[in-house]
């Protein structure tokens, strides 16, 4: 029997040509364009077709932060981007996307081997997709932060443009590299510190190693000492309603018997998609409490619970964070993953983007759960995490922090796509960055828009919001 015949893969040169000829279909300029497609849905309608499958009593806590700024509504309306980019040009070079890639979702975090790390953190809407639209997001984020510091246009185009050429070049970089050179690329805090000090002065310097400082006290011991208290001599969750509610506080005996149940095989069950040095890791430890939690802005309604584990006795906690995975927003637009269930879904596609994963991140689906069936991943609640403060940047402090975000949306791009293809479509010019930056303003526009239709929206009794 002869042997099966196999297609070589094609050569850097042939990728490269791929890149280049992606041009004539989607010109690098063409993506300075934004236009509002005339059949847009209203844009509260979309946002309450999102909040329809979500804890009713918590929907008005998403409205409330979602109006609070446009930065906060742009944060709760990746579905509302995702729709608006389905009419955008696109090369048809696909990567795996975050979804969600704004400037609030890359943040320091720590790795299994106790460094930390900066690197992209929410992939509640990865999918495999048009990278150009992870780009575009993250674009649009920098001008509508700016426009809220109230830093002038020029400096908002400079901005942006310094975030994608970090792209543009990385990608040119990462190009050139071996497939394991790239995977093994990872941005060590004191590697980013040392990229910061020629853009940055003093106080941002100072800012950056405060933030440092600050997330290693980010951990569970910290979250440990926070979110919980003695009460008869028992550890428990501590209630902060309506955060934070202890299913002892949620539901009656009989329901809440059942859902605690529910959670602890969901915990237990979870562990099989963990490695198995972590699973029995996991297995050292006992579920002693649970609470719903309220998380984010966009995420806010969707259910989460946090469970209070311990160790060897009660100071060794581990409190880990079930939170529910929907289908991404990206689905309709760009089909669905193939993967079996949404938590893992959202596991793989952070795998594969970050350059480190917290140890305990996994997935599950649980049968009736709140009366349905519904998927979960699993992660730490806290580790080591630091978020970025654009309010308090100058400038030059937010151009240097989206040049970072820049280079690890590149690297994490370049672990999935075709990081030659991408990098020859980009080229060496820099038309792609000026189009982006023509791009961001046209939709901080758009945002600012949507925003005030909410807000309308809440001032006339059409949805209701509430502050927490």
């Amino acid at each position: 029997m002869p042997a099966a015949k196999h297609t070589p893969p094609p050569t850097p040169q042939e990728r490269a040509a791929l890149g280049r000829k992606a041009r004539t279909a989607a010109p690098r300029s063409s993506h300075a364009e934004f236009v509002p497609a005339r059949d847009r849905p209203d844009v509260v309608d979309v946002v309450e077709e999102q909040s329809a499958n979500r804890v009713p009593e918590l929907v008005p806590i998403r409205y409330g932060r979602m109006t609070e700024s446009p930065f906060r509504f742009y944060r709760g309306a990746a579905g509302v981007m995702a729709m608006d980019l389905a009419d955008t040009p696109r090369s048809g070079l696909r990567a795996q996307l975050c979804g969600d890639a704004h400037l609030l979702n890359f943040r320091l975090l720590a790795s299994p081997e106790r460094h930390l790390m900066f690197d992209i953190n929410d992939f509640d809407e990865t999918l495999p997709g048009p990278w150009e639209w992870d780009v575009k997001r993250l674009s649009a984020s920098l001008v509508i932060a700016a426009r809220a510091n109230g830093f002038g246009t020029k400096e908002r185009a400079g901005i942006v443009r310094a975030a994608v050429r970090s792209y543009r070049e990385r990608m040119r970089t990462y190009a050139g590299m071996t497939n394991l050179a790239v995977w093994y690329t990872r941005f060590e805090e004191q590697w980013v510190r040392e990229q910061l000090t020629e853009k940055v002065g003093a106080r941002g310097r100072r800012r950056w190693t405060e933030a440092a400082e600050k997330a290693r006290t980010r951990d569970n011991l910290q979250a440990f000492g926070k979110l919980t208290e003695v009460v008869g001599g028992e550890r428990r969750l501590a209630a902060d309603p309506p955060l934070i509610v202890p299913l002892t506080d949620l539901l009656d005996d009989a329901t809440r018997v059942r859902l605690e149940g529910q959670l602890t095989r969901l915990i237990t069950r979870y562990g099989r998609t963990l490695q198995s040095d972590r699973r029995a890791l996991l297995q050292q430890y006992r579920p002693v409490g649970m609470a719903r939690k309220v998380v984010g802005v966009g995420s806010v309604g969707t259910r989460c619970w946090i469970v209070l584990m311990l160790g060897k006795d009660d100071e060794d906690p581990l409190i880990l964070q079930a939170k529910e995975a929907g289908p991404s927003v990206l689905e309709p637009y760009c089909g669905a993953g193939g993967h079996r269930t949404e938590g893992e879904r959202v596991v793989a596609g952070q795998r594969l983007m970050q350059a480190t994963s917290d140890i305990f991140l996994g997935w599950e689906r649980v049968d009736g759960l709140d009366g349905r069936r519904r998927d979960f991943y699993v992660r730490q609640l806290r580790d080591w995490k630091g978020i970025a403060e654009p309010q308090l940047m100058l400038p030059e402090g937010m151009r240097a922090f989206g040049e970072l975000c820049g280079a690890t949306l590149a690297r994490a791009h370049a672990r999935s796509g075709d990081r030659i293809a991408i990098a020859a479509y980009l080229g060496g010019g820099d038309v792609f960055d000026r189009a982006l930056a023509h791009f961001a303003e046209l939709y901080a526009d758009q945002n600012e828009k949507d925003f005030d239709a909410l807000s309308k929206a809440v001032r006339t009794g059409r949805v209701k919001a509430e502050s927490a």
